[in-house]
């Protein structure tokens, strides 16, 4: 018996499969404290966006409660209970599944049985003692700085960045010797939403697991996604696209390669964009005559707001957008977040990603000089 924290759950797409047989599950909870009989449990499944979608209610009678039914691959889902108010996630998927919770505190549910559940009951109980040790040196930390203890907070300072590092290789290797498990790529996932890897460490890694993993939903996202990103990988020939300019012509990425191009993902509604502005212009008029060109693509909804940004920020360069906030260049490009840039080289190579600040100058400097 294992607790299985929402953190990690919570991250994972939803986790299904098609053209597989239906195979049966069924679903045993047990409430321990005061619950009443005819208390309602429901079984909630995440949509695409992580939504809870109601699948299934049950009523609680004498403490327990049980839903079965047919389920084609593991997919994960949420178990609320009338009047509490967190859910417990897990993986439902064919077998016998054991759930025990206390009322008052639903996230310190335990769960057993079924194989993927188990692998992530696995997983968690080898990362518990790094995150007790983890709370520890913070303690500690805390204690040391009251104390104005300087030697001491460096020395668990650099204690503390040591167990980062350990947690990471933990992780890395889990998902390497366990193929057959969810969370390996539910990891994987995690791993590329973060950068915490490059992208042929995480293609490697991803190739490694099972055939079954690969196949379901959030497999087949995460191939995608790393197949996206491979194409925009440092080195990568830079993929074409267009797209409307404000006044509504149609700009391809190819017709503004310059020297250097700097493709710009931005937002008139993202403050990190707006902040980091005024060093792209600066940037831009002391290079655009050496052969600087600059592609804005916005992520905006509104085309009124995104041309009054232009204008108020006096972004003279070149700009497209759909209109539709992530859209398909963002997709083409993995970019999931902004401010977000690619700097290109004359033949349209990927030479540096996501540079801001003096570091985006340096880097203009050096390939303009």
């Amino acid at each position: 018996m294992k607790r299985i924290p929402a953190m990690l759950l919570l991250s994972a797409l939803a986790l299904s499969c098609s053209g597989e047989r239906e195979g049966e599950y069924q679903l045993n909870g047990t409430l321990e404290g005061a619950v009443a009989d005819n208390t309602r449990v429901f079984l909630k499944k995440s949509d695409e966006n992580l939504q809870p979608i109601e699948a299934d209610t049950a009523v609680v009678s004498g403490g327990t409660f049980r839903f079965s039914g047919t389920i084609e691959a593991p997919h994960l889902y949420f178990i609320f209970v009338e009047g509490a108010n967190m859910g417990v996630p897990l993986i439902l998927e064919e077998g016998k599944l054991e759930l025990t919770a206390h009322k008052d505190s639903l996230n310190a549910a335990l769960v057993e049985g079924t194989p993927q559940n188990q692998a992530y009951a696995e997983f968690i109980e080898g990362s518990r003692l790094l995150v007790q040790r983890r709370n520890s040196i913070q303690q500690e930390m805390q204690e040391a700085m009251m104390a104005r203890d300087t030697a001491n907070m460096n020395a668990l300072r650099d204690e503390f960045m040591e167990l980062r590092q350990e947690g990471m290789d933990y992780e890395q290797d889990f998902a390497r010797t366990h193929p057959e498990a969810l969370v390996s790529a539910l990891l994987i996932d995690r791993f590329l939403k973060t950068k915490s890897m490059t992208i042929a460490e995480l293609q490697e890694m991803f190739s490694g697991l099972s055939e079954e993993i690969r196949q379901t939903t959030l497999g087949r996202s995460l191939g995608q996604a790393l197949e996206a990103a491979g194409k925009t990988a440092v080195g990568s020939r830079a993929p074409d696209f267009s797209a409307p300019t404000p006044s509504g012509e149609t700009l391809a990425l190819s017709d503004v390669l310059g020297k250097v191009t700097l493709i710009d993902f931005w937002a008139a509604w993202c403050r990190p964009c707006r902040a980091e502005n005024p060093n792209i212009v600066r940037v831009y008029e002391q290079y655009k005559d050496k052969g600087l060109s600059i592609l804005g693509v916005s992520l905006d909804r509104n085309a009124d707001d995104w041309k009054q940004a232009i204008l108020d920020d006096g972004l003279t360069w070149h700009h497209v957008s759909n209109v539709r906030y992530f859209d398909e260049i963002a997709e083409l490009y993995s970019v999931n977040a902004i401010p977000a840039s690619f700097i290109l080289d004359e033949k349209g190579v990927i030479v540096a990603k996501n540079l801001r600040g003096p570091e985006l100058e340096a880097k203009i400097a050096e390939l303009l000089r």
